[in-house]
C-alpha cells in the first residue's frame, strides 16, 4: 500500500516537474535568441544564439548526469565515510533505504561543520547520495535524525534530486547569457553594433527598439527562471515532508529537527548559491544578497512546515497531511488520487531517548575516520595519535607516566601511513598554477581545499606549498 501510493506520487512529481523544467528549457532558449540577435543584427544571431545555448545548456546537462553528485559534494567540502565512522548515522540511513525500498543505500557522506544541516543528491535511486554536517548529528536525538534522513531519502524517492540540479544549471546558464550581454553593453561591445536602419531596406527589428526589449528580457528572464524554480523547490520540500512522515509514522520528530535546524545561528563555512536551495533548510548566511523572501526563497517557511507536522497527531497518511496543508497555506499539494483512498497509517509512539553526543565525541569521529588511534592512560587521560606518529613509546602528558603503544596499534598506524602514501602517489594530482598579477602583496584560494595563500613582495619562488592540502603550486 505504501508502495503503491508513493509510486502514483512519483509519477505526479515527474509531470509536473517535467512541465517546468520544459518551461525553464524554453526561457533558455530564448535568451539564447534575444541575445545572439541584439549581439549581431546584422547576421543570424537569433539562430547562433539558440544553437550557443542549446550547446552550453548540453554539455552542463551530460557533466551534471555524470559526475553530478561528486561536483556538488565538492562544491560543499563533504567527504564520504564508511560505516564504521558514524554507526548512528549509518543505521539510521539503512532504516529509511528499507523503508522506502530504495533499489540501493545511498552513499553517506559528512560535512565538517558546526551547522545543523543535511541534502542529498543524485541523478537515480541506484546512484545517490546523503550529506549530514557534524553539527546535525550533534544536537539531535535518534528520532529527529530519522526525520531529517527520511526527508533527504523522500527527495531522492520523489526523483526530485535530478530535476534541482538540471533547473539549477539551467537558471546558472540563463544568468551567464543575460550578465554577458549586458556586460558587453555597457562596455559598449554590443552598442557598436547597432545600427538604426530606417525605412529604406533596413531589417525590421534589428534596431532601437529591439534592443530595448532585448535589455528588458535580458534583465527579467533571469527574474522569472528563480520564480519557477525556487517555487518548484518550495513545494518539493512539503512533499518531501509528506513523505518523511509516512517513512517514519513520527512527525514530531522531523518537527522538532526543523525547529533546531532553523533556530541555529551558526554560519555555514563553506556554501554556495547554487546549492543553497538543496538544504532541507536555508543555512543561516550573513550576506544579505543570498537571505531571500517571498517569491525568491529557496524554502518555505519553516514556521508552516512546522505548524504542519505538529497538526498531525493520529495518522500520517496523504489525506491528513493535505488537510493539515490546506488549513496553513492554501492551494493543493497531494494529486486528487491518492486522496480518500481510507489508508490510514497511526503515529506511532516516540523511541528510546538517548545521549546525545556532546562536541568532543564529534571530534573523536572525525579524528577517527582520518586514522587517529586513541590509547587511555592510567591517570584517564585519553590520548589521540595521529596516523603520522612513528614512535613506539611517548610519555603521558599529565602524569608523565611511560606509555608503550601495544604493537597491533603500532602497525595499525604504520599500515594506514604507508597506505596514504601510496594512495597520494598513485592519485599523483595535476600541479595547480597561479599568476601573479604584480609584484606586491597577493592572496588567493587553493582550488583544491579552499586555504587562503599568500605572496610577499619579497617571494620569487616558482612554487609553494597549500598549507591545507600540501599541494604544490606554480606560480607564473
Amino acid at each position: 500500500m505504501l508502495k503503491a501510493g508513493m509510486w502514483e506520487l512519483i509519477r505526479a512529481n515527474r509531470r509536473k516537474s517535467l512541465v517546468l523544467f520544459l518551461i525553464i528549457g524554453l526561457l533558455l532558449l530564448a535568451t539564447g535568441y534575444v541575445v545572439g540577435r541584439a549581439s549581431l543584427p546584422d547576421q543570424d544571431g537569433g539562430v547562433i544564439g539558440v544553437l550557443l545555448a542549446a550547446l552550453v545548456w548540453m554539455c552542463w546537462s551530460i557533466i551534471s548526469y555524470i559526475k553530478g553528485n561528486a561536483i556538488i559534494m565538492y562544491m560543499n567540502h563533504a567527504r564520504r565515510v564508511t560505516p564504521s565512522m558514524y554507526p548512528r548515522l549509518h543505521n539510521v540511513l539503512e532504516e529509511m533505504k528499507l523503508a522506502a525500498n530504495l533499489p540501493a543505500l545511498p552513499a553517506l557522506y559528512v560535512v565538517d561543520d558546526l551547522t545543523p544541516n543535511a541534502f542529498a543528491t543524485g541523478r537515480s535511486p541506484k546512484k545517490s547520495a546523503v550529506a549530514v554536517t557534524t553539527g546535525l548529528m550533534k544536537i539531535l536525538n535518534r528520532d529527529e535524525l530519522q526525520g531529517v534522513i527520511a526527508h533527504e531519502v523522500s527527495h531522492i524517492l520523489n526523483r526530485d534530486s535530478l530535476y534541482m540540479t538540471f533547473a539549477g544549471l539551467m537558471l546558472g546558464t540563463i544568468n551567464i547569457f543575460s550578465q554577458g550581454f549586458l556586460w558587453g553593453l555597457w562596455h559598449g561591445a554590443a552598442r557598436s553594433r547597432v545600427r538604426f536602419r530606417g525605412r529604406r531596406g533596413g531589417r525590421v527589428g534589428t534596431g532601437t527598439p529591439f534592443m530595448v526589449f532585448a535589455v528588458i528580457f535580458a534583465l527579467l528572464a533571469p527574474v522569472m527562471t528563480r520564480i519557477f524554480y525556487f517555487s518548484l523547490s518550495r513545494k518539493k520540500e512539503y512533499l518531501a515532508d509528506a513523505t518523511a512522515i509516512r517513512l517514519t509514522r513520527y512527525p514530531p520528530g522531523l518537527a522538532n529537527a526543523l525547529a533546531k535546524i532553523s533556530g541555529s545561528r551558526t554560519e555555514l563555512s563553506f556554501f554556495n548559491a547554487t546549492t543553497l536551495p538543496m538544504y532541507i533548510v536555508q543555512p543561516f548566511v550573513r550576506d544579505r544578497k543570498l537571505r531571500s523572501s517571498g517569491l525568491f526563497a529557496t524554502h518555505p517557511p519553516v514556521e508552516k512546515r512546522i505548524k504542519i507536522l505538529r497538526s498531525i497527531t493520529t495518522s500520517v497518511d496523504y489525506d491528513t497531511y493535505q488537510r493539515s496543508f490546506s488549513r496553513v497555506s492554501k492551494g493543493t499539494l497531494i494529486p486528487p488520487s491518492l486522496l480518500n483512498r481510507n489508508r490510514r497509517i497511526a503515529v506511532r509512539p516516540p523511541g528510546p531517548q538517548e545521549k546525545l553526543p556532546n562536541r568532543r565525541d564529534l571530534g573523536d569521529l572525525v579524528r577517527a575516520s582520518n586514522g587517529f588511534i586513541f590509547i587511555t592512560c592510567l591517570c584517564g587521560l585519553k590520548i589521540k595519535l595521529p596516523p603520522g606518529f612513528r614512535w613506539s613509546e611517548f610519555e603521558c602528558p599529565r602524569c608523565s607516566r611511560h606509555i608503550k603503544i601495544p604493537a597491533k596499534k603500532m602497525a595499525a598506524l604504520m599500515a594506514l601511513l604507508a597506505r596514504q602514501r601510496k594512495e597520494k602517489a598513485n592519485q599523483a594530482p595535476d600541479p595547480l598554477t597561479y599568476k601573479r598579477k604584480g609584484g606586491g602583496w597577493e592572496s588567493f584560494a587553493c582550488e583544491r581545499c579552499g586555504k587562503i595563500c599568500q605572496l610577499s613582495p619579497a617571494f620569487a619562488g616558482k612554487m609553494i606549498t597549500c598549507r591545507g592540502c600540501q599541494s604544490v603550486i606554480k606560480i607564473v
